[in-house]
């Protein structure tokens, strides 16, 4: 609704804009009817710019707030489990017990995968990037599951939502077991959602995977503070490979392959590649004085936000659950003897604490996962695997609002003006 206007003045031109009001968050000027007028808005990046209304997720990175569906994102994560956010994402209000009985039950009905997407991934090689195989695989799903692709149906959206939630987990991990040569394990209906995927990615025909509990709340936790974050490049990237109306497994992969990027997805494996290259406990301080010094292209990865410019939300719920990690396990790793140093370092040197480089979510994932024994290639892996639900929201919202139109970004030319073509001389 617009409350009042923007005028912007252009060579004695005054063209008024429409400022609307969400829910919460910063008022939007809207420039639809600019085209009219001969300009449209240039802003690369889109930082600046407003590209839908979601009623799903709110960050307000200023102070340090994230919501899904307007609960807190640590309220989520301590009091709930993956899957009733999954259903909380996709279906806009928390579930009641008989609501998340049967959505619980339909996700195991749907875990396993087609007998024909095992022959699929031989089509790989075995040293494969774990991303790769879960880009092409999630792209061929369509292929496998002919049924509920009308995308004007919202049932069938929802059940698409529902066999992708469940059947992300098995694909996970059959990457997984493929890139090291094991067979595949299937999954469990006696298993809870996070007990499934641990014991699909570390059991062995010859001897069950001993569940801890502290990893398993680990992994449903790791799986919850990744669900969504707004309107995101992945996300973004969901939207409008959907807006043109492609096939939710399309979508997904799309989505996938966005995440791939170093500068979206692979933080926290950045995070321990950095933490391998500084090495020691002893080599710190010199690490850190890098990370100080701005003629030094050195960087800490896992510290600060681009969102949030206080402390990450998620990850204090994150820190807590890495300690209770180490803790459970006893592990004695170097690397993770130079992540506890840093730690303590972030939050209490004045340098850190100035420019709010505090850890972020990214740091402590990756320091459990490794923890855990998942190899840094299949960090990603996971948070795609853990995304999904918020992917697929985002691309069933935007298919149920009314006059949705395929994305079509505009451009400022640069190129050359009209010139002449000179043929070459052929023989």
């Amino acid at each position: 609704m617009a409350d009042k206007k923007a005028i912007l003045n252009v060579d004695g031109q005054q063209i008024e804009l429409p400022v609307l009001k969400g829910t919460m968050g910063q008022d939007v000027i809207d420039v639809r009817t600019l085209g009219k007028h001969g300009y449209f808005t240039f802003d690369p990046g889109f930082l600046a710019t407003g590209s839908c209304e979601s009623a799903i997720t709110f960050i307000d990175g200023a102070n340090g707030v994230l919501l899904h569906r307007g609960y807190p994102i640590d309220e989520l994560a301590t009091k709930a489990d993956y899957l009733e956010v999954c259903y909380l994402l996709i279906h806009g209000n928390a579930p009641t017990e008989a609501q998340y009985k049967d959505f619980v039950k339909t996700i195991k009905r749907h875990t396993l995968v087609h007998e024909g997407i095992e022959f699929f991934f031989r089509g790989f090689r075995r040293d494969a990037h774990p991303m790769a195989m879960l880009c092409g695989t999630v792209g061929a799903m369509s292929s496998f599951y002919h049924r509920d692709l009308d995308i004007t149906d919202p049932e069938q959206r929802v059940r698409c939502a529902t066999r992708l939630v469940a059947k992300l987990p098995t694909i996970a991990a059959m990457c997984y077991k493929y890139s090291i040569g094991q067979k595949f394990v299937g999954p469990k209906n006696d298993l809870s959602y996070s007990e499934n995927f641990l014991n699909m990615m570390f059991s062995v025909p010859a001897e069950e995977y001993k569940l801890e509990p502290a990893v398993v709340r680990a992994m449903d936790r790791i799986f919850t503070l990744h669900a969504d974050h707004e309107q995101n490049a992945s996300t973004s990237t969901v939207r409008l490979a959907g807006s043109s109306g492609a096939n939710p497994y399309a979508c997904i992969s799309a989505g996938i392959a966005s995440l791939w990027g170093p500068a979206h997805g692979g933080a926290n494996e950045a995070c321990l590649n950095m933490l391998e290259e500084i090495g020691s406990v002893d080599r710190i301080d010199e690490y850190v004085a890098r990370a100080k010094d701005k003629s030094d292209p050195f960087r800490l990865m896992g510290f600060g936000h681009r969102v949030y410019k206080n402390f990450d939300p998620r990850a204090k719920v994150m820190r807590e659950t890495c300690h209770e990690v180490l803790d459970a396990l006893g592990i004695n790793d170097p690397l993770l003897d130079v992540a506890m140093r840093l730690e303590q370092i972030a939050l209490e040197d004045e340098y850190f604490i100035s420019k709010k480089l505090y850890p972020n979510v990214d740091f402590y994932s990756g320091i459990i996962l490794k923890a855990i024994g998942i190899p840094t290639n299949m960090f990603t892996v996971i948070f795609a695997m853990s995304r999904t639900i918020g992917w697929i929201a985002h691309w069933h919202e935007m298919l149920s609002q009314p006059g949705a139109k395929i994305g079509r970004p505009r451009q400022m030319y640069t190129g050359e003006l009209p010139r002449a073509f000179t043929p070459i001389a052929k023989d």
